[in-house]
């Protein structure tokens, strides 16, 4: 009798275990032989050295498939350990699997456009209206590249400019004040990671989402860094973001230059960014339009209604300037 110790690496505990321990139970009743003990990311087993040794191949097996997929069904598990390799699950332009095995890919032409942009530069911009997927995808595309070992680390960043509430209103301390700017990063990152492995990454630094001001300083090597919101930087706060890039790391930035919210006399850091590095070579761009909307439908009515009444008002304004200048 021997007692072996099986780390399982890169998956959530509570995913590979199954609810209420489920998925352990099942592997339990498939080696009968064996006494076993689960705790963390630790597997004891004791048994017969030939029948333990099949056991910790088998659940490297299951733990491969585990962080692959995030998600570990019964039937993967039955057929792994009987000797069939479990069906796969790959898709034509899959990213990644998020929560529960949820296949996450690009859904339109513009949304394939930008996976590809990413694999060819090491900065990428993504432009267009909310619902098209911007923030999303980019999420998705720096998972990815943290799964697949691409890079040790993903930072995420926002800038905190307020869309009609003020900051110091917001009750707590400055990361309470903070923390719902960046909510639609944690919401991306919640639908891609399992809460545990999320929880244990952000506590070690792997996964880092902080406001736009605290990149000051920092050289970022070997991640993948995404600004979103970039429409409501200052020129002097997107050139110091851009220039965080370090060496191995890639960089998307998100924004809609229709949602700006600096102050009216303030120039957009995007729109300033974009005419800049107009041309430079190893810099992508990706311009989404109202048909990769892929929230609820009303929302592409929504954008559309906006955008007709933005362009009325542009020509009343010029028909009152052209009758002024005639009657004068």
């Amino acid at each position: 009798m021997i007692e072996r110790h099986i780390i399982i690496e890169n998956v959530d505990p509570v995913t590979f275990y199954g609810v209420n321990n489920s998925n352990i139970q099942l592997i339990r009743n498939l080696f009968p032989k064996l006494r076993m003990a689960a705790r963390g990311s630790v597997i004891t087993v004791i048994g017969d050295d030939s029948e333990t040794a099949e056991f910790e191949e088998k659940i490297h097996s299951l733990a491969d498939y585990c962080a692959e997929y995030n998600t570990l069904p019964e039937d993967v598990i039955i057929d792994t350990i009987k000797g069939t390799p479990p069906k796969q699950l790959k898709m034509d332009d899959v990213i990644v699997y998020g929560v529960n095995g949820k296949p996450i890919s690009g859904r339109t032409p513009n949304q394939q456009l930008l996976v590809k942009k990413f694999a060819e530069n090491d900065l990428t911009f993504a432009l267009g209206p909310a619902g098209t997927g911007k923030t999303y995808l980019a999420v998705a595309l720096a998972v990815r590249s943290l799964k697949n070992r691409e890079a040790r680390k993903i930072i995420l960043s926002r800038p905190a400019v307020e869309a009609g509430e003020k900051l110091g209103f917001l009750p707590g301390d400055m990361r309470d004040k903070i923390d719902p700017y960046l909510q639609p990063l944690y919401d991306a990152l919640e639908d891609m990671i399992p809460q545990a492995k999320l929880k244990e990454y952000m506590e070690n630094n792997v996964i880092q989402i902080a406001p736009l001001a605290f990149m000051r300083g920092r050289t970022l090597n070997d991640a993948i860094i995404v600004l979103d919101e970039a429409q409501n930087t200052t020129t002097h706060q997107i050139k110091m973001f851009l220039t965080r890039l370090g060496m191995g790391s890639k960089m998307i930035v998100t924004g809609d230059t229709t949602q700006i919210d600096l102050p009216r006399a303030t120039t957009s850091g995007l729109i300033h960014a974009l005419r800049v590095l107009e041309g430079v070579r190893g810099i992508g761009k990706v311009e989404f339009e109202k048909k990769d909307i892929v929230r609820h439908q009303l929302v592409q009515r929504i954008v559309e209604a906006y955008e007709r009444f933005h362009e009325e008002e542009k020509l009343f304004a010029q028909t009152n300037t052209n009758n002024k200048e005639e009657q004068a």
